[in-house]
């Protein structure tokens, strides 16, 4: 795949790592739709704005209708509330899941038909290190990325055979707005939105963005002992 040929549209792209995504796409020489909730918050040169919920049903079957001509589709609009799954504000729980699991599916089943009748292309989903690992404190967050990284395999199988590739972006902590709190080594998201597009344009279905992605997905295979050793 190469980049400059595509049509790429870009969730949550009015800012953090949604925005430097959109900014790599366009560089690249692609076709960009930057979707955001609010259009006046977009204000990247040479994209097309999109007003866009991606938990409000209507507004992506909207989305759809407006650019059919899509190949890439990444799914970055994301939220964290901060909420503990023992005792975290229910709708807060709600909104996470809403947002990266709910708002994800919709994307995808609105926009795959469009990939298809384009002759295939190309879905990524901002996963996280924590989709593999929870720190015990933003358990909502957490559980939401992990069912959103099992919807990415499961879809995967299922989208293949119709020319679409799914992956999925694994990657710790970014320097941006929903971080600003968070005491802990982050990655410069510009730096990683290339490597995200490089994984799309090489064809990866698996993309991890950083040392400590790398690291949790090794422990993986050691169970509980080695992703938690304070439990042993």
């Amino acid at each position: 795949m190469k980049i400059s040929e595509q049509v790429a549209f870009v969730t949550g792209a009015n800012r953090g790592f949604g925005r430097h995504l959109a900014i790599e796409l366009v560089s690249r020489g692609a076709k960009v739709y930057a979707a955001a909730r609010n259009l006046e918050s977009i204000d990247i040169p040479g994209v097309i704005p999109v007003k866009l919920d991606i938990t409000n049903p209507q507004e992506v079957a909207e989305a759809a209708a407006t650019a059919k001509d899509v190949t890439i589709l990444i799914n970055n609009a994301g939220v964290s509330t901060g909420a503990s799954l023992l005792d975290g504000d229910l709708d807060h729980i709600h909104l996470e899941f809403n947002t990266h699991f709910f708002g994800t599916l919709s994307m995808i089943r609105s926009f795959a038909p469009i990939l298809a009748n384009n002759g295939g292309g190309s879905i990524l989903n901002i996963l996280s290190a924590l989709s593999w690992l929870s720190t015990g404190s933003i358990g909502a967050y957490s559980a939401a990325k992990a069912a959103e990284w099992a919807l990415t395999n499961d879809l995967r199988i299922s989208l293949y055979p119709q020319k679409i590739r799914i992956a999925g972006l694994h990657v710790g902590y970014m320097e941006t707005d929903m971080t600003s709190g968070v005491n802990a080594p982050k990655s410069n998201p510009a730096e990683i939105a290339k490597i995200a597009i490089d994984g799309i344009e090489s064809g990866s279905f698996e993309i991890l963005a950083d040392d400590l992605s790398r690291m949790i997905q090794s422990a993986l295979a050691g169970g509980v002992a080695a992703i938690y050793p304070n439990l042993a």
